[in-house]
């Protein structure tokens, strides 16, 4: 009895643009699963040891999820945050939506609705910083 090679087509695809002010976007189609989660992850880790200020992960094309490439976000998140950066996700499909909220992810991530919005607001921790400088007392001025 011969047994022929399994293969599996993969459908997915990973580019990443990157913008002058440290935001990169790394831009996913199809599944992103244990499949294809290692190559998501050796991109983001690339990423993340360049420091930059943010990256936004646009899953708009993704068609499904699994629970490694929710560890995967989890991990970069995680080392982003550690050296002052954010990751977002940016999501429309529904049923994504919802495995991020059944895992209570959608807590751990800023999700927009569209890349467009993602870009145009501005990464959690510069408001935070600016909300921090803005509520700090001034310090009286010694006298001379």
């Amino acid at each position: 009895m011969a047994f022929g090679s399994t293969t599996r087509e993969v459908d997915f695809d990973l580019t990443t643009q990157a913008f002058g002010d440290g935001t990169f976007v790394v831009a996913l189609s199809g599944e992103i699963d244990l499949y294809t989660a290692p190559e998501l992850k050796a991109e983001l880790l690339r990423l993340v040891a360049e420091e930059p200020r943010r990256i936004v992960v646009d899953m708009t094309d993704a068609t499904f999820v699994d629970s490694t490439t929710l560890g995967v976000l989890l991990g970069a998140v995680k080392r982003l945050r550690l050296q002052g950066g954010e990751l977002e996700i940016v999501c429309s499909d529904l049923n994504i939506r919802r495995i991020l909220s059944i895992t209570l992810l959608d807590r751990a991530f800023t999700i927009y609705e569209s890349l467009d919005v993602a870009l145009r607001s501005q990464p959690l921790a510069e408001v935070a910083s600016a909300e921090a400088k803005q509520s700090s007392p001034e310090q009286p001025q010694g006298l001379a």
